[in-house]
């Protein structure tokens, strides 16, 4: 392992302050699931099913939400995003507490689609702050930061609502998320390159959008999409097993050493002298998956199968996400980054429900197989598609023609990047890939489990 590829990111100038912000600006946004869910529970009188269902209407908002901020960002600037979704955070927060559950629901939607996009504004800004030869590196650091929030977000959370009340909970996640909303719009982190064609928003780029929404662009997207979905599978397989075997005390303790696994995965994959391309990081992550939960009454032996897999959680997704900083010009790079956030939204909505089915119908080690199974089927089928075989150069955007010289030829030379998604490509170069969402990641704006248990690691949008 090289530790000095991690040093070497470090000390490039405004990585390390934002480092710092994504990790505690990433916090709250880990605490809303579960303080949603009790709040519906205990203060609504609601039941499970209807804390999901308002959980399930922010996942939707975010997910079509995504790609708008990104799109404005793209467009306008990063400042002008920030100032309507830091406002969008601040009334839904202060409402929310003494909103009726219909109205809530409502809310939760508006506020899913104008949620503050910390996730993919961090993985913009690093993709403009570093260069692509160290972005690896740079996102697995992304991951372990994703991985440290979800590990005190949830827990923090718990302990507002008990000591205090869920409308303090509520207040302290407004009252947060405004603080980072504004810490961003002061530091303003750059979202483009500076020498990138149409760097500052008076420039509209002329880049199309079919440009950079390729085939490959899609296949990374649903390679995000199965990675949460086996999370999330995870997750609930994880809550279903202890609560069967009488051990519901011990979930909380069994998440955090999932996520501790994640994070020690993340910290080797950024250390590797070579990437591992995307496709053999979920088909790993899926086939170590399905056995996980094959344990039966032996359940402290669920510390141990969640070894393999837990360990490639962080880099799964951290490859996710360098890829389409590779694959995406700067000038567009805000909107496919809101793509790869509602991807991840997207799997974790899929996730839950898809292994909760498979458990009411047999065991939670079908729980574990089921999004397994379907995590290895998308690796495969992405192994198998010709598009695949190598990481086609960013598209830019076109050359304005000279007046004097219709004919001669365009002075933008490409910038030869190496395949991650593809085992069969050229894996030799060391940024060839890398994600919080913690999660969104593990997502972050993602609704928790129909338990308030923590969400599962860096499944974070």
């Amino acid at each position: 392992m090289h530790l000095t590829a991690y040093r070497r990111v470090l000390a490039l100038p405004g990585v390390r302050p934002l480092m710092v912000l994504a990790l505690l600006a990433r916090i709250p946004i880990t605490a809303i699931g579960v303080t949603m869910t009790l709040h519906v529970a205990q203060n609504l009188h609601q039941g499970w099913g209807a804390a999901g269902l308002v959980g399930a209407a922010l996942t939707v908002g975010t997910a079509l939400g995504g790609p708008l901020n990104g799109r404005f960002v793209d467009r306008r600037g990063l400042r002008p995003m920030l100032l309507v979704t830091t406002a969008a955070e601040a009334v839904f927060w202060s409402a929310a507490p003494f909103l009726p559950y219909a109205a809530l629901l409502v809310g939760a939607f508006v506020a899913g689609v104008f949620a503050l996009p910390v996730f993919s504004v961090i993985r913009q800004s690093l993709a403009a702050l570093v260069p692509a030869d160290q972005r690896r590196q740079a996102y697995a650091l992304d991951s372990m930061s994703v991985e440290l929030s979800f590990m005190a977000g949830p827990p923090l959370a718990v302990v507002l609502v008990s000591t205090f009340s869920g409308r303090t909970a509520m207040w302290s996640i407004g009252a947060a998320l405004v603080l980072a909303g504004a810490a961003l719009f002061i530091t303003d982190p750059p979202v483009r390159e500076a020498d990138e064609p149409g760097t500052t928003p008076a420039e509209p780029p002329t880049l199309r959008r079919r440009d950079w929404l390729t085939p490959r662009f899609v296949a990374v997207c649903v390679a995000t999409s199965a990675t949460t979905i086996v999370l999330a599978g995870t997750d609930l397989g994880i809550v279903a097993l202890l609560r069967g075997a009488g051990e519901t005390g011990l979930v909380g303790l069994l998440l955090a050493v999932w996520a501790v696994y994640s994070l020690a995965g993340g910290f080797v994959y950024g250390a590797l002298p070579r990437a591992v391309p995307l496709v053999t990081l979920l088909g790993a992550l899926a086939v170590f998956t399905v056995p996980a939960g094959l344990v039966g009454d032996a359940w402290p032996l669920l510390f141990l199968t969640l070894l393999p897999a837990g360990a490639l959680c962080a880099p799964t997704l951290s490859a996710s996400a360098d890829l389409v900083s590779r694959l995406v010009p700067a000038s567009a790079r805000g909107e496919a980054m809101g793509w790869h956030g509602s991807s991840l939204t997207v799997g974790l909505a899929i996730g839950s429900p898809l292994a909760g089915w498979a458990i009411d119908l047999g065991s939670p080690a079908w729980g574990f197989a089921t999004v397994g199974l379907v995590g290895a089927a998308a690796a495969a089928v992405l192994l198998t598609t010709g598009r695949l075989d190598r990481t086609p150069n960013p598209p830019t955007t076109p050359p304005t023609a000279s007046p004097t010289a219709p004919n001669a030829p365009s002075t933008t030379a490409p910038s030869p990047t190496a395949s991650t998604l593809s085992p069969t490509a050229n894996a030799s170069s060391p940024t060839a890939s890398a994600p919080s969402p913690t999660a969104p990641s593990p997502t972050a704006n993602a609704p928790a489990p129909a338990l308030p248990t923590a969400p599962s690691p860096t499944a974070a949008p």
